[in-house]
């Protein structure tokens, strides 16, 4: 049983409610498929279970559902709060569209929400900073360009801000910071429907098969922090079945990623180092993908490890799961020196210090 999400590494959190599956915070099941999911409270996104944790959980979660007086619900879609906290989604039989739409809708929404208002919050702590320093004389006219470079950086984010620890099998663990996701495209495959060409600290590579998938699902959804709005939400799921399905997507997508401009080029290295750019403001790399398509390429990439986990390639679930507390250990332990680890290891082990 796994505790970190696949995704975004960070801790799934505990529930008392469901016995046998005491992980997640937000449990989404299909009774009807055999499917559970947990729903990661940081990044909202449903992280499938392995398949042999499933079946008892998804029983529990049923019987407790039905008997729970707090809940909302549709002829597809049902939700329930018990009283731990813990939340129960109850899928039923929605078609495509409807499910994806409301399953990402939720998501996507709640990721808009979340950065607008950290993003609203900064905007005004600065504002608040300047109007302070202009009541004590102290005079803002000459320092315009770096207010406006401040509040994109507050709105779109800091260029250099790690936002993504990937370990992969040619380059290892690498290190992706926001403004490579400039320098980053999704382009034609040879081993599947895409390839990726990833830049991160010290070094770029170009990923193919299974591996882009899985380093593409993380990044990605970097790109769209933003999330989108209802109607965002409905034109990604309209371009997805336009495409005739998720690879189909993947594919034209793939086609169009390569003919987009990118920031990165060995010969402006140094231009980069003294004018960078607020990440998301300039439109090159993932970020030139419009909203709709990049929020399709994130919901495209789910639905597609879902698909070959639920078709028995449940191998590809675990390596990613155990990729994820890897790199959520590697996190935790980077900044913790040799005397704190020993003194916790003895800690755990019940001897005193």
């Amino acid at each position: 049983m796994y505790s970190t999400c696949l995704f975004c590494n960070k801790p799934l959190g505990a529930n008392e409610a469901i016995e046998a599956f005491p992980v997640g915070r937000r449990l989404a099941f299909d009774p009807a498929k055999g499917r559970l999911w947990v729903v990661c409270k940081q990044c909202e996104r449903w992280n499938l279970s392995p398949l042999e944790e499933r079946w008892e959980a998804i029983e529990e979660a049923e019987r407790i559902y039905r008997d729970t007086r707090r809940r909302v619900s549709t002829d597809n879609i049902g939700l329930a709060k018990l009283r731990d906290g813990t939340e129960l989604v109850r899928i039923g039989e929605p078609l495509r569209p409807e499910f994806a739409a409301w399953r990402y809708g939720d998501q996507f929404g709640r990721r808009r929400r979340r950065q607008m208002l950290i993003a609203g919050g900064g905007v005004a702590a600065f504002g608040a900073l300047v109007v302070g320093g202009a009541v004590v004389g102290v005079g803002i006219g000459g320092f315009g360009w770096m207010m406006a470079k401040a509040v994109g950086t507050i709105i779109n984010g800091s260029p250099e801000t790690v936002v993504a620890k990937i370990q992969t099998e040619s380059a290892g663990l690498v290190h992706v910071r926001r403004r490579h996701l400039a320098e980053s495209a999704i382009v034609p495959g040879t081993e599947g429907p895409f390839g990726i060409d990833l830049r991160f600290k010290n070094g770029r590579a170009h990923f193919e098969g299974r591996e882009a998938e899985r380093i593409a699902s993380i990044v990605v959804p970097q790109v769209n922090r933003y999330g989108g709005g209802k109607n965002e939400v409905a034109d990604a799921v309209t371009l997805i079945e336009a495409s005739r399905g998720t690879e189909g997507f993947l594919e034209s997508v793939a086609q169009r990623g390569q003919m987009l401009p990118r920031f990165f080029s060995p010969d402006n290295r140094r231009w980069q180092r003294r004018n960078r750019f607020n990440a998301g403001s300039d439109k090159r790399g993932l970020f030139a993908l419009a909203t709709s398509e990049r929020l399709a390429l994130e919901m495209a990439l789910h639905e597609e490890a879902e698909r070959k986990a639920l078709e028995g390639e449940l191998s590809e679930l675990e390596r990613a799961w155990k990729d994820a507390e890897e790199i959520a250990a590697i996190s935790d332990d980077m900044f913790v020196t040799p005397g704190v680890r020993g003194a916790l290891e003895r800690l755990r082990s019940g001897e005193s210090i």
